[in-house]
């Protein structure tokens, strides 16, 4: 597996290649780059299978260097420092990150996750939409990355009535009636989909508040939804569910 790696810092460059050669010699090193230029010129070149990407570049972003690329047949895993806005991106995306100081153990499981993409040669619907979530105004809804067992779904965040919790699963029920069972915790989810209005009543649920049509009295408290499915409201969340009640427009 060819990669090419993109940072704008010498020392995470050389980190990055010290532990790839020690713990992930299936992957090999044709390329570096620094700037979105010379990224673009070393994917033309070298044509690689896999790239780890640095959110900033400098006065530049991963996401321009993408955005600019014609063609991405490629697998993309981002290698950041925290940001809170371009991690939150990666995540509606399905896409993977590691955090520096990078963890072996999470490298390793990334770098399998892409050689599977990679030899089933799957078109990178997951940079697509990536792109799509940076070009998107605040007031249009972005579409989420669903992974389950058999595909990957791309849902529009505003048709998500609710989720809920199973095991180490989470069941997403739409506006249409489907259900998308995916392969992550309801914890996941929570803080990613917060800024869309999901709060979360009960551990086991996170709801869409556009789609809450009462709060009823019964069992101390609980949603009634457009759908007629009724959700139940932990004691300890009451008072801060009917707080993001009244903030909903």
């Amino acid at each position: 597996m060819n990669c090419i790696i993109i940072d704008d810092e010498n020392n995470n460059i050389e980190n990055l290649q010290n532990i790839l050669a020690t713990w992930c010699p299936q992957v090999t090193v044709v390329a570096t780059a620094g700037t979105v230029a010379e990224a673009k010129t070393a994917i033309a070149l070298h044509q690689p299978n896999l790239l780890f990407l640095d959110i900033q570049l400098h006065d530049e972003s991963g996401f321009d260097l993408l955005k600019a690329l014609q063609t991405i047949d490629f697998e993309v895993i981002f290698v950041t420092a925290y940001d809170q806005y371009g991690i939150q991106a990666v995540k509606f995306s399905a896409l993977d990150y590691l955090l520096k100081p990078i963890a072996i153990s999470e490298l390793q499981q990334a770098i399998a996750k892409a050689a599977n993409k990679i030899a089933n040669k799957q078109q990178n619907l997951n940079v697509e939409n990536l792109l799509n979530f940076i070009q998107k105004t605040q007031k249009e809804a972005p579409k989420i990355a669903l992974p389950t067992l058999q595909e990957t779904r791309y849902v529009k965040v505003n048709e998500i009535v609710r989720c809920e919790a199973s095991n180490n699963y989470t069941n997403f029920i739409l506006q249409n009636g489907d259900e998308v069972l995916v392969c992550k915790t309801l914890k996941e989810f929570t803080e990613l989909l917060k800024p869309y209005q999901f709060h979360r009543p009960h551990q086991s649920h996170l709801v869409n508040f556009h789609f809450v049509k009462s709060l009823l009295k019964e069992d101390g408290g609980t949603l009634l939804l457009d759908d007629q499915s009724k959700i139940p409201i932990s004691r300890q969340n009451l008072e801060s569910i009917k707080k993001a009640l009244q903030t909903i427009g």
